[in-house]
């Protein structure tokens, strides 16, 4: 039950937001980029759009293990938001990257004209920091265990 609801929480906050900072590292390189994303509940992951020749996308591609953040931007240290993550990139293809494109589209429609790749964002852990809770209060979430609150 707990872990139900821990990734109901993390799951509601991502669904109201839509940019991700993406990191993305090798043994040559390290590199963060802005993305915007749609969030899929039931996947557990992130839908994003970018280039494969773009710095992160060449980067990504020799090495999909990623991690980034997901936050707002609160005037008070009481609100503050934000959600830690850890997970596996892939460029989609097919089917898969049909569904993925057309719910883009619908949640961004000026990336209609865009021809650029659709990628999926497989979450592998995710961490969420809710100071409006408490100070500090944390919800973790792992795709291979129970999810505990922190």
């Amino acid at each position: 039950m707990e872990a139900e609801n821990t990734l109901g929480v993390i799951s509601r906050y991502l669904k109201k937001l839509h940019v991700l900072t993406l990191c993305v590292s090798d043994d040559d390189d390290l590199w963060c980029a802005n993305c915007f994303y749609v969030f899929d509940d039931e996947q557990i992951a992130f839908y994003l759009m970018t280039e494969p020749d773009t710095r992160h996308g060449e980067i990504m591609r020799r090495c999909p293990q990623v991690a980034g953040t997901v936050n707002g931007q609160p005037k008070s240290v009481l609100l503050i938001k934000g959600v830690q993550f850890l997970g596996e990139i892939s460029r989609l293809t097919g089917d898969e990257e049909t569904q993925a494109r057309s719910r883009y589209n619908v949640r961004f429609p000026i990336a209609r004209s865009s021809g650029a790749p659709i990628w999926k964002l497989s979450l592998n852990e995710m961490k969420m920091t809710d100071n409006a809770l408490g100070f500090g209060k944390k919800h973790l979430w792992r795709r291979d265990t129970v999810a505990e609150p922190m």
